[in-house]
């Protein structure tokens, strides 16, 4: 009997020990494939952004922009620190894939494509594509076709390549693509470009009057594709949830759109 006792004992101190490590061993996996726990683990989240007003842009040195304002609340809410660093918006997906970036926060146009790669957040702001062109060519430029022969820019892999290469609005026009949009204003300043197309919201807060840019202007009758923003993290990321909940408490307490205002893009903010 004592001996039946003791095998079974063994047994049963046998099974316990396992039972810990197979349970310290589905934590592990648990925490490894959790993109939550990975960006909390190190303590930040890496925004992926370009430069572009009033989104990303700089004051002297200081980083600012509506974004990232957005950024540095939700992350505070997260319980982590934003760091802001810039990438090729070609190579996006890419970076965020390789972690070299934890989200792409950048005025991103929600599409079905992107929706099938990565995980993206709700929709927190409308937009559109526009036309833009020297103030002195706004009727010259109005409508379809009349851009043809003309040097027409957009941001590379951006909805306005999408637009500026496949609406016909531009039949006959030369598109050529540049780095960010902030290059396609530069590059219609300088007469190098006819037009360019690129977002309304990038337009509010860096072209017409007040800015250096006082002699570009959207055309009235040209803007296209009605969009939403939202945030993109790496596909299946635990991170969506927890970043459209803090969203919710910004729209909520009236954060988000304080925010917005501050940078004239109060009403474009999603807050339903």
């Amino acid at each position: 009997m004592k001996k039946f006792l003791s095998v079974l004992l063994a047994v049963l101190m046998t099974a316990s020990i396992i039972g810990v490590f197979a349970g310290c061993t589905k934590d592990k996996e648990v925490s490894a494939d959790s993109d939550l726990a990975y960006i909390q683990g190190k303590g930040t989240l890496v925004i992926g952004m370009t430069i572009f007003a009033p989104m990303d842009y700089y004051e002297g040195s200081e980083l600012t922009g509506f974004e990232v304002e957005f950024g540095k609340a939700v992350c505070e809410k997260l319980g982590v620190e934003a760091q802001f660093q810039e990438i090729s918006w070609e190579a996006k997906e890419s970076e965020l894939n390789a972690k070299n970036i934890d989200c792409i926060w950048n005025g991103l146009t929600i599409d079905d494509d992107r929706k099938a790669s990565m995980s993206i957040s709700n929709p927190y702001m409308d937009n559109k594509q526009i036309l833009i062109v020297k103030e002195e060519n706004a009727e010259k430029y109005s409508t379809a076709g009349s851009l043809k022969g003309a040097v027409v820019v957009a941001e590379k892999e951006s909805a306005g390549e999408e637009v500026a290469s496949t609406d016909p609005f531009f039949d006959g026009a030369n598109y050529t693509a540049v780095d960010t949009m902030a290059k396609a204003i530069m590059e219609v300043k300088a007469g190098t470009a006819e037009a360019a197309v690129i977002d309304y919201v990038t337009g509010i807060g860096s072209i017409g009057e007040g800015t250096d840019y006082a002699d570009i202007v959207m055309v009235e009758s040209a803007s296209f594709a009605d969009e939403q923003y939202g945030i993109a993290f790496r596909k299946g990321s635990d991170v969506t949830a927890e970043v459209n909940k803090a969203i919710d408490e910004l729209i909520a307490d009236g954060t988000l759109k304080k925010i917005a205002d501050k940078y004239k893009l109060g009403d474009q903010l999603i807050v339903d």
